[in-house]
């Protein structure tokens, strides 16, 4: 049974601790389960693949509307978490923690918060979201923004274009941000 643990610093994340299954043949781990996550009520949609090299820095990327699970087969990744949800009871809670292919921990990011991650070695991420891409529910503010303070364990980042050019949270416009209870 995976152990299923509710951030304190932003409502409506969960840090899912799956039970490996190991022998001498290798190991078998169930990396997601729609019912380990108490608030979601729509099934993930679509499932994505990310390979990294180590020092790059994706993200915070956040969505009005999606949600993400995210799972670490292989490397080690730190992530970054911020609650941009008007009306939130977290709202501007930041989170910090390491996903990696050895505690098989999982991450569930509802919909306003934002997430960004650091592949401290080269690592391959998985994504299960809970909506079909839409190019205008990929909204972003800048992994660097002073108020948000995020500690990402990188000295150099690269970052896309996109990343590079994400706007500070207080030049993000009204209508851009999101409200708490909308769809978590």
């Amino acid at each position: 049974m995976a152990e299923v643990v509710p951030s304190e610093l932003i409502d409506g994340v969960y840090i899912i601790t799956p039970q490996v299954f190991d022998d001498d043949r290798g190991f078998f781990v169930e990396t997601y389960r729609r019912e380990w996550i108490p608030k979601s009520s729509r099934e993930m949609l679509q499932a994505n693949r990310g390979d990294r090299q180590a020092g790059c820095v994706v993200g915070l990327h956040y969505h009005l509307h999606q949600a993400d699970y995210w799972y670490v087969p292989f490397g080690t990744v730190r992530v970054v978490l911020h609650d941009l949800r008007v009306g939130s009871p977290t709202e501007g809670g930041t989170i910090e923690t390491n996903l990696d292919g050895i505690d098989h921990r999982g991450l569930f990011i509802p919909p306003g918060v934002a997430h960004g991650f650091a592949s401290l070695t080269d690592a391959t991420i998985t994504y299960l979201v809970d909506s079909y891409y839409n190019s205008s529910d990929e909204l972003g503010v800048a992994w660097d923004d002073p108020e948000i303070n995020a500690e990402w364990g990188v000295a150099s980042p690269v970052l896309s274009k996109r990343d590079a050019n994400n706007p500070l949270l207080k030049n993000i416009e009204n209508h851009l941000r999101p409200s708490y209870g909308l769809r978590n």
